[in-house]
């Protein structure tokens, strides 16, 4: 394809020097989105795609597809409330999902559609929280993919907004008081009254009365703690507790504090250290019986659970505190729920673990932790949100998925030992036959990491097997090779119709278990992180090495993928080694690893990847940033990069300046592998609505089809 020449974009001569070191930035003039500049060269940049887009095949077909995959739906784990509960539910053909609600003697109502209150389709629910009687509904409401959360609060049996507006809400818990009259939550300070340029940090909880304005909000935490914190509030159902949580930022460590609120006053809960300066996690939640349960990776990197009493004189801090559940050598403990209901012969626990990425729900006796029985899964997939009821019972559900299931709800009853589905997605799909295979390989330091391979199931095999029925043995097929790697993220068994879609169409695609993330616990993620970051790159430059020396694809035919994180992965392929892959999608991405920190939630990772205010990690951070690597003369893989005007976490300058800088070094004739950019308005970083993702998918499912020869029946 002839590409057109890129839009002028000039180099300047703009460094800076950083710990004695000199760093060039030729393109800091692009993080400027508003000036007059940056506003001419990203309007050029959506003409060049624009031209580039008429002429990708497929981009119609792969839409369709994606949309009848879609049309499953999907379908929330409910939240009960007594015999009321709580779940969200997408029909086929919505662009969001609905919060509904119903009970024993109230069919189904639908409470919020985010259709209803924005018919643009840019409004996201956010969160919510039914307080302890379920009359009550706290919810967050965001505009623009900006993810600046307002909190209202709703009457379930009228529908109406009885309290807020309260604004920066955004990342906010709420726990009810159990008499509906209030709730704790955190909110930023007001931004006249703090620094320039940190008025999305600075947080602090608060008691809110309902009926009264936020202004008169009582201060309950917060003050001279870290601007980055964020905090986890719970208020147990009985009103006993109120357990407060602050990490910073994203580091893998929390404090922890408890306060006892029976018979005190709520606005001066008398907070008790539980965990502080500990370098671990750990997640209390109070238990019927009076005690704290304790979900930690404290000694036990795939985490353990223990309890803590309040009868012990050392309570609530780590010297009380008995192991229940011992760490499994090889399953990460993800959740679990109490079952002690009086129609049991004796309470209950269950433990979800992931055990190298597949889920699994084990049965245990709650007094001693013994194991007695294990829920059979429809498959081997993911298991998400494992709740019971809050006053107690036989009775608990949880999400299941897997690659070719989209979600469902199932119940499991303990006093019939087996489970039943609750929900299925509501629409019915015709998913097609895919055979899904794990395979280890070694990294360049011998580490074996895992990676699932998705093929279409028919008849052809594996490469260098014969198909079923046939002496054929295939050729090797465009294959797309996705990542994450980082922030202890697990990537697990999914419904995924871009994948279905691919593998459908004839390609291969594959999920590689990078370390940054939880595959296999704690340890896995910080041997991804800091000064290991490289170790993440390495585990996917060998992934694309396996799937090529296996004879599933060539470098011809290899696109990489990966967004947010996973486009900091992609943008590290690129510029490490740009001989692997044909072509790259790199979605919302950091790429400028120097100045992340100055942009969008950039300050709250620094104890994943390192600080450029530190002399030795400025040294990590300049050692793989794509930004700074990219050399003129390489033949670079062809890259998408697709940036969302409404991104608040990762800023979308990182894109434009890397697009920039890969544009400039690959303009010298012949430069048949495209360097484009998309971006879109009104969407952020996260929730959108689905004609959107339609839309974006199967443009990049398109551009990497065109790269890899990959054509869509």
């Amino acid at each position: 394809m002839t590409l057109p020449p890129y839009p002028d974009a000039p180099r300047e001569s703009t460094t800076e020097t950083l710990h004695g070191q000199e760093v060039a930035d030729p393109y800091r003039w692009l993080e400027d989105p508003a000036s007059p500049r940056t506003t001419a060269w990203l309007q050029a940049q959506d003409a060049l795609y624009a031209a580039h887009l008429d002429k990708i095949p497929d981009r119609d077909k792969l839409a369709a597809r994606l949309a009848e995959l879609l049309k499953a739906g999907e379908v929330g784990t409910p939240a009960w409330r007594g015999d009321r509960h709580f779940w969200t539910r997408r029909e086929p053909g919505q662009e969001h999902a609905v919060l509904y609600t119903a009970s024993a003697a109230d069919s189904e109502r639908a409470l919020i559609d985010p259709m209803t209150v924005d018919p643009s389709g840019a409004t996201t629910l956010d969160q919510w929280q039914p307080d302890h009687s379920g009359r009550l509904l706290a919810y967050q409401l965001s505009e623009g993919g900006s993810e600046e959360s307002v909190l209202r609060v709703l009457d379930t049996g009228t529908g109406e907004v009885v309290d807020g507006p309260i604004d920066r809400c955004r990342y906010t818990d709420v726990a009810w008081l159990p008499d509906g009259s209030g709730f704790y939550y955190t909110r930023r300070l007001a931004p006249e009254i703090v620094p320039p340029g940190e008025e999305q940090f600075h947080r602090r909880v608060y008691l809110h009365r309902l009926g009264k304005p936020c202004g008169e909000d009582v201060l309950i935490f917060g003050d001279g703690l870290e601007k980055t914190n964020y905090y986890g509030l719970l208020v147990s159902r009985d009103g006993r507790w109120l357990i407060i949580t602050a990490s910073a930022g994203t580091a893998p460590r929390n404090d922890a504090w408890v306060a006892e609120l029976a018979g005190r006053d709520p606005a001066a809960p008398q907070l008790r250290v539980l965990q502080q300066g500990v370098d671990a996690q750990t997640w209390p939640v109070p238990g019927r019986d009076g005690r704290l349960y304790l979900l930690t990776d404290s000694g036990a990197p795939r985490r353990k659970l223990a309890v803590t009493d309040p009868a012990d004189p050392q309570f609530p801090g780590p010297g009380s505190w008995r192991d229940l559940l011992a760490e499994d050598a090889e399953a990460v403990l993800e959740d679990f729920a109490i079952l002690d209901g009086a129609e049991l012969s004796r309470p209950l626990l269950l433990a979800a673990r992931q055990r190298h990425a597949i889920s699994e729900i084990t049965v245990h006796e709650l007094a001693s932790g013994l194991q007695v029985a294990e829920i059979e899964l429809p498959g081997l997939g993911s298991v998400g949100a494992l709740r019971e009821r809050p006053e107690g019972g036989h009775e608990a559900w949880f999400g299941y998925t897997d690659y070719t299931t989209p979600g469902l709800v199932l119940r499991y009853d303990a006093t019939a030992g087996g489970t039943e589905v609750w929900q299925q997605a509501p629409g019915v799909v015709d998913v097609p036959p895919v055979q899904a295979r794990q395979v280890n390989y070694a990294s360049a330091d011998g580490t074996t990491i895992r990676m699932v391979i998705l093929s279409a199931a028919d008849g052809h095999g594996a490469p260098g097997t014969a198909g079923a029925g046939s002496d054929h043995v295939p050729d090797k097929r465009p294959a797309i090779l996705y990542g994450y790697g980082g922030f202890n993220v697990s990537l697990t068994p999914s419904f995924s119709p871009s994948a279905l879609a691919w593998a459908e169409a004839g390609g291969v695609y594959a999920i590689a278990g990078l370390r940054g993330g939880s595959e296999e616990g704690e340890e896995w993620h910080r041997s991804g992180m800091r000064e290991r970051k490289q170790n993440v790159f390495d585990d996917f430059h060998a992934a694309a090495e396996k799937l090529i020396a296996d004879g599933w694809t060539s470098s011809g035919q290899l696109a990489v993928w990966g967004g947010s994180n996973g486009g900091l992965l992609v943008g590290a392929s690129i510029t490490q080694r740009p001989d692997l892959s044909a072509a790259a999608v790199c979605s919302a991405p950091l790429l400028d690893m120097v100045r992340y920190e100055q942009f969008g939630l950039g300050v709250t990772w620094n104890d994943e990847f390192g600080s450029a205010a530190v002399a030795a990690e400025l040294g990590w951070l300049l050692s793989y940033s794509p930004y700074h690597h990219v050399r003129a003369g390489v033949r670079y893989p062809a890259v998408l990069f697709t940036v969302f005007d409404g991104d608040t976490r990762v800023d979308p300058l990182h894109g434009r300046k890397m697009c920039a800088a890969l544009q400039y070094a690959t303009a010298a004739p012949p430069c048949e592998r495209p360097v484009l950019l998309r971006r879109e308005a009104q969407v952020g970083h996260g929730a959108r609505a689905v004609s959107r993702t339609i839309a974006l998918t199967a443009e990049q499912l398109a551009f990497a089809a065109a790269q890899t020869g990959l054509t869509v029946s």
